[in-house]
């Protein structure tokens, strides 16, 4: 299966209400929880860290990770958007925009998926757990590094970042090929685009904010976890040291 719809927006810009909507419209979406939570996905977060390691332009055998999908919203997909034109050249592409601008964006991105590079307990797994490990080399070098030019730390330097890239991409991609589009939008302007029937249903609105604070309780609760068998183990050692010295 090859991609026909390739999303260039950011993270935390309405990419699963896009991903629920495009799933809906009979195009299998590739998105942040298919790498996390899709258990058939075992491998793909190490796919996109080979990605994230390698430099930009470079082009791999994306029907490893997208064989399923026909479309790919949010990270890490957004991050390549670039190199998936240029593998499907037919695919259309849907640079989502956050309703309520570039301000809401970036408290959104900050007080969610930022967490891997402010939350210090994740910095606990990503020392000494392979996950940790991965993600979180993954994410600082092909999210926040090479897609958000490492500007998230300053409000001002990141919300010029955010309307830079709408700009790039306005100016990178055939206007026929490209579909700027606010989830308020509704079905009508994504329909039209992909030349398909608008559903009856009303247009998903999906907030993963809650599903995402979950996953960082979960990461802050396995730090604890980890620092806690750390205790024990070292208090174990002290213990043992006094006694063979009593």
């Amino acid at each position: 299966m090859n991609l026909k719809v390739i999303g260039a927006g950011f993270g935390r810009t309405g990419t699963l209400s896009v991903c629920t909507a495009l799933n809906q419209l009979d195009f299998p979406c590739y998105h942040m929880f298919e790498v996390l939570e899709n258990k058939e996905n075992k491998s793909h977060l190490d796919f996109w860290r080979k990605v994230a390691n390698e430099e930009p332009g470079t082009q791999f055998q994306w029907n490893q990770v997208f064989s399923k999908y026909s479309a790919a919203v949010d990270n890490p997909a957004c991050c390549v958007w670039r190199e998936l034109m240029t593998a499907y050249p037919d695919a259309k592409v849907v640079l989502t925009v956050h309703p309520r601008g570039a301000e809401a964006w970036y408290e959104s991105t900050m007080d969610t998926i930022y967490f891997t590079e402010s939350l210090w307990q994740f910095k606990v797994l990503e020392l000494l757990t392979p996950f940790g490990r991965k993600m979180g080399d993954m994410s600082r070098k092909l999210i926040w590094q090479r897609s958000h030019k490492g500007t998230m730390r300053d409000r001002s330097k990141a919300i010029a970042h955010y309307h830079q890239h709408i700009e790039e991409v306005k100016k990178s991609v055939p206007a026929e090929r490209l579909l700027v589009f606010s989830v308020d939008q509704g079905w009508k302007p994504l329909c039209e685009f992909l030349g398909v029937a608008e559903p009856s249903t009303e247009f998903p609105n999906v907030n993963d904010r809650a599903a995402i604070k979950r996953t960082i309780a979960g990461v802050t609760r396995g730090a604890y976890f980890i620092l806690g068998i750390a205790f024990i183990a070292v208090a174990g050692l002290i213990y043992g040291l006094v006694k063979a010295l009593a």
